[in-house]
């Protein structure tokens, strides 16, 4: 089974955490040579969906008999598509945790 592209999400997942807690300064479009930080989110949010689908027609077609892969395969896949969404989630609570915190500062 392939997990390339899981851990790229999930490292992607962490980098954007680690930047939305330490850049609270961010502007709008990226400076040369930067990252969009919206851009990073959109894509990350894509590939858990991407992920969750992919775990949920595993598991429809080995219920359906359909499939080649075994259960193994499968619990595998749906423990991924959940911590990776557990993970969004998480990186989302931050955000607004940062927001609200900007939000009330005192100027």
């Amino acid at each position: 089974m392939d997990t390339q592209g899981i851990d790229q999400m999930l490292s992607l997942l962490r980098t954007t955490a680690a930047k939305a807690g330490n850049k609270v300064n961010e502007t709008r479009t990226p400076a040369a040579g930067g990252t969009d930080f919206a851009q990073v989110l959109k894509n990350t949010i894509e590939q858990v969906n991407q992920t969750q689908q992919q775990a949920e027609d595993m598991a429809a077609k080995f219920a359906a008999g359909d499939g080649n892969g075994n259960l193994h395969e499968v619990m595998i896949s749906l423990q991924k598509a959940n911590l990776s969404f557990q993970e969004m989630v998480q990186v989302r609570n931050k955000l607004l945790t940062a927001y609200h915190d900007v939000m009330n500062m005192q100027v």
